[in-house]
Formats: C-alpha cells, sequence, structure tokens
C-alpha cells in the first residue's frame, strides 16, 4: 500500500468518526432548537387565549351577563372559558393541527370534558400543587404533537357561584345545561387545564432540513480538503520520493550517469535529497578509488 493511500485512509478514519460524532450532536442541538421553537409557539398561543379570558372577565363579560339577565337567558359567551376556546377556533380554521382546549373533569359543557390523556395533565396538577405548567410529547396520525399545560384552579368565590350547587346557580344556566355537570366544585381545587397543542413535523423537518444541508456543506469542505491535502502530498512528498527512488535504484544498478536528484528549499525531503547526494559522492569517489 502506498504513502499516498495510508495517507487517505488515516485521514478518512478520523473524518468519518468526526463526521458521525457530529452528525450526532448536531442532529440533538437542531432538534432541541425546534423543539424550542414549538414550545415557544405554545406559549404565545396560551398568552392570548389568557389575553381573551382577562378582557372577556373585565370588559365584555359583565355587559353580556346583565343583558342576558334581563332577557331570563344565559350566554355562554359571558364566560372567558368558552369566549377563549370559540376565539381560538376562528384560528384553527386556518391552522388545524392547532389546538386550545380548557379540558375539566366535571365541566359544565360536555364538549370541555377531558379525555384520557388530558385527564392525566389535570391529575398530575391535583397530586401536586406546586407544579405550574406541564409540557408532553404524544404522537399523532398527523405526526408529534406538543402539549403545554398549566392548571385552571378555583381561585376566586365568584367562580363558586356557578359550579357549587345547582340552587346557587343561575337558572338560565342550570336550563341551558342542566343540574348534573360542573357542580361541586371547591375552593382552591384544581378542576381542570388549559391545553395547547401544537404540532412539531414541520419543525423536525426544517430542522433536519438545517441538519442535511450543514453536514453537506461539512462533506463539501473535508473533499476540497482532501484534495489540496493529496495536491501537496503528491507536490512535496510522493513525487520527489519516486524520483529519488529512481535515481537511488539505477544507481544500485551501477548506472554512474543518472542524473542528480535536485530539490530546493529547507524542508525535510531537501535534506534527503542532499543527504542522498552525499552519499552518491562518496560512493563514487570510492569506486574511482577500488578502480584505481
Amino acid at each position: 500500500m502506498g504513502l499516498r493511500a495510508k495517507f487517505n485512509l488515516a485521514v478518512l478514519g478520523v473524518f468519518l468518526l468526526g463526521f458521525a460524532g457530529a452528525w450526532l450532536f448536531l442532529e440533538q442541538r437542531f432538534l432541541a432548537t425546534a423543539r424550542t421553537e414549538v414550545l415557544q409557539n405554545a406559549r404565545i398561543m396560551l398568552s392570548a387565549a389568557n389575553a381573551v379570558r382577562g378582557f372577556t372577565a373585565r370588559e365584555t363579560g359583565p355587559l353580556i351577563t346583565a343583558a342576558a339577565t334581563q332577557m331570563g337567558r344565559f350566554e355562554p359567551a359571558s364566560v372567558p372559558s368558552y369566549a377563549a376556546q370559540t376565539n381560538f377556533h376562528a384560528v384553527q380554521a386556518e391552522f388545524r393541527d392547532y389546538t386550545y382546549k380548557e379540558a375539566a373533569l366535571n365541566p359544565t359543557n360536555p364538549r370541555d370534558r377531558a379525555t384520557d390523556w388530558e385527564t392525566d395533565f389535570i391529575r398530575s396538577f391535583r397530586d401536586r400543587a406546586e407544579l405550574t405548567e406541564l409540557i408532553g410529547e404524544r404522537l399523532t396520525p398527523t405526526g408529534p404533537v406538543l402539549t403545554l399545560a398549566r392548571p385552571l384552579t378555583v381561585s376566586s368565590a365568584q367562580c363558586l357561584v356557578c359550579h357549587s350547587t345547582p340552587d346557587r346557580a343561575p337558572a338560565a344556566m342550570v336550563r341551558s345545561y342542566g343540574a348534573t355537570n360542573g357542580f361541586g366544585w371547591q375552593m382552591n381545587e384544581t378542576v381542570g387545564a388549559q391545553l395547547v397543542s401544537v404540532p412539531m413535523a414541520l419543525a423536525i423537518r426544517n430542522a433536519q432540513t438545517n441538519l442535511h444541508a450543514t453536514m453537506a456543506i461539512l462533506f463539501g469542505i473535508f473533499v476540497g480538503i482532501m484534495l489540496m491535502l493529496n495536491c501537496l502530498l503528491h507536490l512535496l512528498v510522493v513525487r520527489p520520493v519516486v524520483r529519488l527512488s529512481q535515481i537511488a535504484t539505477a544507481v544500485s544498478l551501477g548506472d554512474t550517469v543518472a542524473g542528480d536528484f535536485e530539490h530546493g528549499g529547507r524542508d525535510e525531503i531537501a535534506s534527503l535529497a542532499a543527504a542522498f547526494t552525499r552519499m552518491r559522492r562518496s560512493l563514487d569517489s570510492a569506486m574511482k578509488m577500488l578502480s584505481a
């Protein structure tokens, strides 16, 4: 095996190890960045939902409630939870895989009843009161989805007006939803959770695209470096050594007219050429002395 082949194999081995290590490291970094971006989107969505809830509770809710009471009706739009979820439905019409839900174990509106996986979040909040946020990932038919959850806790006595017992609740609400669901809540009880779900498929695809582009650039740089190193190896090492070997072979076979090996510079090859020239001249002198 020639010097060039050994050199290329050694460099290739080092490159493959480094390439594999860089791939694993960058893949984790790109995926972590993608997850952070998805989580940030979920937090923005949750903040928007809370803004709607707050505006409804402070501004529009009291006005709607007063008007509905005069007419003997119950208007769901006066409820912050209903307003936030209904508002998000308009967003979901364009972004179908994004969801926002205020799930409860015992809701007034049956559509807000928690599913099995949503119940897991709620029970975690109920079991650990210190938790203020949970993040989970699950696989859906459209790909992986990240869910950001925050607890819904009864923190105001105003909530208990509608959710303590049917006899205390507004009669119009009881007529609309019945006297079975959404009652029995207690102060400081975690009754549900806000859940924002954001698809991760696009972010993961972008991360993989960026990873492949980065690794392609690294591979291109490696190929360029290898070509340059091989050119330098050929010009500075292989070609001089091959020429020196040819002259040494000729001299060993008795060729006294073989040309001298000239190599300028002060590198190791130049030192080897100078030493070979001195050895050859010493050999020529010795042969002449023997002939005489």
